[in-house]
Parts: structure tokens; C-alpha cells; sequence
């Protein structure tokens, strides 16, 4: 049986870039693999930074959704 997936939720609303970006990736690199990252912020340049992070750390970006200001990652590291 495979081990259910650890899920780690950073709520980084408020913080301007690039903190967001900064402190995703400082969360992917202790996460082991497999571990599923729910990112919540309010930058909306995160939009643009946390695909781009996800892209370059090889993470998979499973969703991103923006309501009302507030954006939501789901990350999975590899």
C-alpha cells in the first residue's frame, strides 16, 4: 500500500514579491518528494512567479485559482 501524500499549507497573504516565491521555494527544497504544497497568498505577481517556480524546481503546478484577490497553488514535489 502506497503511504498517503504529505500536505503542507504556507499561507503567505500579505507578503510582496518576491517573498512568496522565496519562501515557496525555501518550502520545496525541505519537502520530500511527493509532498503536496497549498500555497495561499495575495501578491499578484505570484501569478506570474509561482508557475515560473514551479517550472524551474520541476515541481507540478496540479492547480492555481484566484478569487477575490486571494490566490491558491497547489504544488507536488517531484
Amino acid at each position: 500500500m502506497k503511504p498517503a501524500a504529505v500536505t503542507v499549507a504556507l499561507d503567505l497573504k500579505g507578503l510582496k514579491c518576491p517573498l512568496p516565491a522565496l519562501r515557496t521555494r525555501k518550502a520545496l527544497a525541505q519537502a520530500a518528494a511527493g509532498t503536496r504544497l497549498v500555497v495561499t497568498c495575495t501578491d499578484p505577481m505570484a501569478v506570474i512567479d509561482i508557475p515560473h517556480l514551479a517550472h524551474e524546481t520541476g515541481a507540478v503546478l496540479e492547480t492555481q485559482e484566484v478569487e477575490a484577490g486571494l490566490l491558491t497553488f497547489v504544488l507536488v514535489k517531484a
